[in-house]
């Protein structure tokens, strides 16, 4: 089946190296309590009910051709800057397999530099055969612990662990993306762990950003008819005590990615 996509976004310089364009894939198989994209959520077509009474119609099909063609056009600015393509969620591994593997080997065969920013929870079988596309991951670690993850995301992180080891092997580019949640995710002790677990296990990661939690998306949960959960924003001193913890393991570490 065609996937929906919700936005497609050229000049983007947050979601890997250079500028990139980034293909927002709709539809995930987890719950983020603290999702900034709630539309991303459903696999299906919504529509957003503005306060004026206006809608707005998320989700558009797009034959592989057609979308290759519209993320080629900027091929020059890519090349100049180092950039590429995105392919981002939503949760894209998730998609239909046929479509995906498409799109990959037809930016592959244009020699378009491809990143996948996934939240791990994805088929083993598919996640091994798309670092034959992909020039890096941006991979999001929620929770080490799982009964963390399984309350605050509606999943297990067991997949999510094991797909990052898969990579890891195959010696993928990973850019570790990390949320932080003050007093769920935060504490030192918590850090430790999640470091000594990737350390342990030899994860190599070639950046790991640290992704403060915002309240920028909150407004799209009534505009989708459901209720937000907010949660508390660290501040900048939890943060950067989070990113001098994090220096003790890896080098390179960014805020806000």
């Amino acid at each position: 089946m065609t996937p929906y996509i919700f936005n497609v976004q050229h000049f983007s310089t947050h979601d890997g190296p250079g500028v990139r364009t980034t293909v927002f894939f709709k539809g995930c198989p987890i719950r983020c309590a603290w999702c900034h994209n709630p539309e991303s959520q459903s696999f299906r077509p919504e529509t957003l009910t503005n306060e004026d009474g206006s809608t707005e119609h998320i989700g558009a099909q797009y034959r592989v051709d057609e979308l290759i063609h519209d993320l080629a056009k900027d091929e020059i600015i890519y090349d100049q800057s180092g950039g590429g393509v995105t392919l981002s969620g939503g949760e894209v591994l998730a998609q239909d397999r046929k479509y995906v593997f498409e799109l990959l080997e037809g930016l592959h065969e244009r020699e378009i530099s491809i990143g996948i920013d996934t939240c791990g929870v994805a088929p083993q079988r598919i996640v091994e055969e798309s670092a034959a596309y992909a020039d890096f991951y941006l991979y999001d670690l929620k929770f080490i612990d799982d009964s963390l993850h399984r309350k605050y995301t509606r999943g297990s992180n067991r997949l999510v662990l094991r797909n990052l080891e898969t990579l890891a092997r195959l010696n993928a580019r990973i850019m570790l993306r990390l949320i932080i949640l003050p007093g769920l995710n935060s504490d030192e002790s918590v850090i430790e762990s999640t470091m000594l677990w990737l350390k342990t296990h030899h994860i190599a990661i070639e950046q790991v950003d640290i992704l403060p939690y915002h309240t920028y998306g909150m407004n799209k949960y009534a505009k989708l008819g459901r209720k937000a959960v907010p949660f508390p924003v660290p501040s900048d001193e939890l943060i950067e005590r989070i990113k001098r913890q994090i220096e003790d393991f890896y080098q390179n570490v960014t805020i806000g990615g």
